[in-house]
C-alpha cells in the first residue's frame, strides 16, 4: 500500500491525471478487503491491486471511463463462480469506488 500512497503523492506532484479504485466494501470471499487501492494512470498503467483477474479487469475498464469522463463512478465487483469464466471462483462481490484525481479535463466549448 505504501508504494500506491507515495505514487499517488508523486503524480499529484506532477500535476498528472490518475483513477484511484478503492474497495469500500466486499462479501464474501474476496481476494482483498475494504481500503485496498489500485491507481489507473490515462494511458492505462495500473500501480497497486484490488485482487488481479477479471474482476481487476473490469474495474480497469470502468477507470478508462471515468478518467475519459472526469467523473466518479461506484460499481459492484461479482466474483462468484460463473460456469463461462473459469476465473472469477472467489466467490463474493467487492464494492469499488472510483475517482478521478489530479488536474481536470479541459474540455473545448
Amino acid at each position: 500500500m505504501r508504494e500506491t500512497y507515495s505514487e499517488m503523492h508523486r503524480l499529484l506532484r506532477l500535476g498528472q491525471r490518475f483513477a484511484v479504485a478503492t474497495v469500500i466494501a466486499s462479501r464474501g470471499s474476496t481476494p482483498r478487503k475494504p481500503g485496498a487501492k489500485m491507481l489507473i494512470m490515462p494511458d492505462g498503467a495500473m500501480v497497486g491491486t484490488i485482487g488481479g483477474g477479471c474482476g481487476e479487469a473490469d474495474v480497469w475498464q470502468e477507470a478508462m471511463e471515468a478518467l475519459k469522463k472526469d467523473r466518479p463512478t461506484c460499481m459492484i465487483v461479482d466474483l462468484t463462480e460463473d460456469p463461462e469464466a473459469e476465473d472469477r471462483v472467489c466467490g463474493g462481490q467487492m464494492d469499488v469506488f472510483i475517482e478521478v484525481m489530479g488536474p481536470p479535463v479541459v474540455r473545448s466549448q
